[in-house]
């Protein structure tokens, strides 16, 4: 019974566009449907149509809660992420670096090139004020100043390109903690609705990406206020946030959600026009009128689970931190352990999260740069 379902399923699924790209195991992940350069969705009866207009590169939409992909075009194509890597740099460090914290802008994080939010080299700011510049305002400074914090942006790095294999995001390569382009960086409509899915799992990356105003210290004892540049947070019915991006090569890139009687859609955009706020709100809209009528193409896939025999090397400790970087002493028992997997192929490492921060997980999305 259950093969002739899967027969039935497949025959029932329209492919748009180009035909299926050949899939290497990777490009497989979430599902064999998904190893596509085209668009993939259910035709099954009384499933609305898909809206008109999406001449991004590559889109994907999915019902956060269960984790089941309804729809998508070219979800594992590789583009630049722009800002949209920022996900990934919170989503890291959230769990390792105490909010309350403060520590002092360099003259490096003011210089930082793109979008920032005007960091005063020497002057001390929290952890909290850094973690809304970076996700509110996009600022390339905050995420610099936040990297640092945790002991560097190189080891920043090497963290977020572990998260990412930790989260199954093969697509999804770091070079900087602010997402500018990078020789090398990539992600995808698939692996960016991985990090934001696990990022919405925790309750302070919530917060932050639906804040719509804050404020931050500037000398003197002054403050300037900010303001969140995802217009879908305040006009769109149920929208939580996430983040946009944009650079001259990457185009625009957005990872967003939005909930509605109790369930939440999540959208992820690559290489799109600069205005592509209708079409992000045409296919949120589309994901709740969708969802129950259509068949899942693919699923976003949980955490992957490496041996215990592969837990070789420790990775460095992160520093907790003071008021200068890299100063303070070591954090203690409320962090989880990180071990690391070196690749003989590759300079990332694998930093494998504890059960302990697993359990946490499971208990529990601006200015683009230019």
């Amino acid at each position: 019974m259950r093969s002739s379902l899967v027969v039935s399923f497949a025959a029932a699924c329209l492919l748009v566009g180009a035909p299926a790209a050949s899939a290497t195991p990777r490009d497989a992940v979430g599902g064999p449907l998904l190893a596509t350069d085209g668009v993939v969705v259910s035709s099954g009866p009384g499933a609305p149509s898909l809206p008109a207009g999406l001449d991004m590169g590559s889109w994907l939409v999915a019902d956060a809660d269960t984790g089941a992909v309804l729809a998508a075009k070219a979800p594992h194509q590789r583009f630049l992420p722009a800002s949209t890597l920022k996900t990934l740099t919170a989503l890291t460090l959230l769990p390792l670096l105490d909010p309350s914290s403060t520590t002092k802008a360099t003259q490096a994080d003011a210089s930082v090139d793109g979008s920032k939010v005007g960091l005063v080299p020497g002057m001390t700011y929290t952890l909290d004020t850094l973690f809304t510049a970076m996700l509110v305002v996009s600022g390339n400074d905050a995420a610099d100043a936040l990297a640092e914090a945790a002991g560097g942006i190189p080891h920043t790095v090497d963290l977020m390109n572990a998260e990412a294999l930790h989260l199954q995001a093969y697509d999804t390569f770091a070079r900087t903690p602010s997402g500018l382009d990078a020789p090398g960086e990539s992600t995808s409509a698939y692996d960016l609705a991985l990090i934001g899915r696990a990022g919405l799992a925790l309750p302070e990356f919530r917060r932050y990406v639906s804040i719509v105003r804050s404020t931050v210290p500037a000398p003197h004892h002054k403050h300037f206020e900010i303001y969140t540049h995802n217009r879908l947070l305040t006009t769109f019915r149920g929208d939580i946030g996430v983040k946009n991006g944009y650079t001259v090569k990457a185009g625009a890139t957005y990872v967003g959600a939005a909930t509605r009687n109790g369930h939440t859609i999540i959208v992820t955009l690559m290489n799109a026009r600069p205005d592509f706020w209708p079409q992000a709100k045409a296919l949120l809209s589309w994901g709740f009128r969708a969802r129950g009528l259509v068949e899942p193409v693919g699923t976003l896939v949980g955490p992957a689970v490496v041996a215990a025999e592969q837990h070789q090397v420790r990775a460095r400790p992160v520093v907790a931190v003071g008021d200068t970087h890299h100063k303070g002493a070591l954090l203690g028992g409320d962090v989880p352990p990180w071990e690391v997997l070196a690749l003989a192929s590759s300079a990332a490492v694998l930093v494998v999260v504890s059960t302990r921060r697993l359990r946490r997980r499971r208990s529990r999305l601006s200015l683009p740069p230019l």
